[in-house]
C-alpha cells in the first residue's frame, strides 16, 4: 500500500514537473521588421507584455502587436502565468527608407500654414486619434489581408522629404495610383470608426477597426460608401479613389495602425499586381 502511494506521488511529481516546463508562448508569426505586425498565441490565462505594455488577449490566447517605423533593433516580449515566466528577445529587421532632400526652397514653401489652418489640422487630428482609439474585441486582424484597390504603386511606407534641412513627417502608407472613381474595398472585415468627407491634409478619410488596436485608414477618397458604426466584410466596396485634400493626383493612400504605432500595409498583403 505504502509502495503504491509512493509510486503515485512520484508520478504526480513528474507530471507537475513536465507541466511546469510547458512553453507559455505557443506561436508567433509575422514580419519582425520595422513596420511589421506580429500575431501570437499564449497559453490560456497567461499575461503578455510587449515592451512593458500589457496586451489584450482573445479568449483563446491570441494577441497582436506592431513595430513602428523607427523601432530599435531589439524588443522584449514577456509571458507570465502563475510562477512561470518566459522572456523572448525579438530581433527587429532595420529597413532603409527613401529619403529625398530638397534645399533652397523659400521659407513659405516649408512651413506655409496660417494659424486658422493649423487649428483645423489639430481639430481633425483629434478626430482621427479618437477613431483609432476605439478598438473592438473582434479578431478580424487575424484574416489574410487583401489589397484594397487596383492600379500601380506610387508611394511607399517610410519615405520622407527633408526640406531646407528640416525633416518633414514620413509617409506612413502605401499609395495606389488609379483614376478617380476606382473602387476601394475592405482589405479585411471591420467596423467603420470614421467617415469624413473633407479633411485638410487627407480629404475624404475613412477608418476601419479590425479589432485589438489594428485599424486601416484610407485617404484622398472621392466618395465614401459606408457610415460610421457599419460593419463591413472583406471585399465590400467602401469608397472610391480620388485626389481630395493635399494630393497631386488621384490615388489611394492606405495606412495600417496598431493603436498609435504606424505599420506598413505592404507587409500584410501578397505581392502587388499592377494594372496593365
Amino acid at each position: 500500500m505504502i509502495k503504491n502511494v509512493i509510486c503515485s506521488l512520484i508520478v504526480s511529481f513528474l507530471m507537475l514537473s513536465v507541466k511546469a516546463q510547458e512553453p507559455l508562448l505557443l506561436s508567433l508569426k509575422g514580419d519582425l521588421a520595422q513596420g511589421g505586425m506580429v500575431i501570437g498565441q499564449a497559453v490560456k490565462g497567461a499575461r503578455v507584455m510587449f515592451e512593458g505594455k500589457q496586451l489584450e488577449l482573445t479568449p483563446d490566447g491570441h494577441f497582436v502587436f506592431g513595430f513602428h517605423r523607427d523601432m530599435p533593433e531589439t524588443a522584449t516580449l514577456v509571458i507570465e502565468k502563475g510562477k512561470q515566466k518566459e522572456q523572448q528577445k525579438l530581433y527587429v529587421r532595420k529597413r532603409d527608407y527613401n529619403i529625398e532632400r530638397i534645399d533652397g526652397l523659400p521659407p513659405s514653401k516649408v512651413n506655409p500654414m496660417k494659424p486658422e489652418v493649423l487649428k483645423r489640422i489639430r481639430r481633425e487630428g483629434a478626430l482621427v486619434a479618437k477613431a483609432r482609439s476605439k478598438s473592438s474585441k473582434d479578431t478580424f486582424f487575424m484574416q489574410d489581408f487583401i489589397w484594397p484597390a487596383k492600379g500601380r504603386l506610387s508611394g511607399f511606407y517610410g519615405s520622407q522629404r527633408v526640406l531646407n534641412g528640416e525633416p518633414k513627417r514620413p509617409h506612413f502608407g502605401v499609395d495606389v495610383a488609379a483614376p478617380t472613381g476606382t473602387p476601394v474595398v475592405a482589405p479585411a472585415d471591420g467596423i467603420v470608426r470614421l467617415a469624413y468627407d473633407d479633411m485638410f491634409y487627407s480629404g475624404g478619410t475613412l477608418i476601419v477597426d479590425h479589432g485589438y488596436g489594428v485599424s486601416s485608414t484610407f485617404i484622398h477618397l472621392n466618395s465614401i460608401n459606408v457610415e460610421e458604426g457599419q460593419k463591413v466584410k472583406q471585399g465590400d466596396k467602401i469608397a472610391t479613389i480620388g485626389e481630395t485634400g493635399r494630393a497631386t493626383g488621384p490615388h489611394l493612400d492606405w495606412r495600417i495602425n496598431w493603436y498609435s504605432s504606424r505599420l506598413d500595409p505592404q507587409l500584410l498583403v501578397p505581392p502587388f499586381e499592377e494594372e496593365k
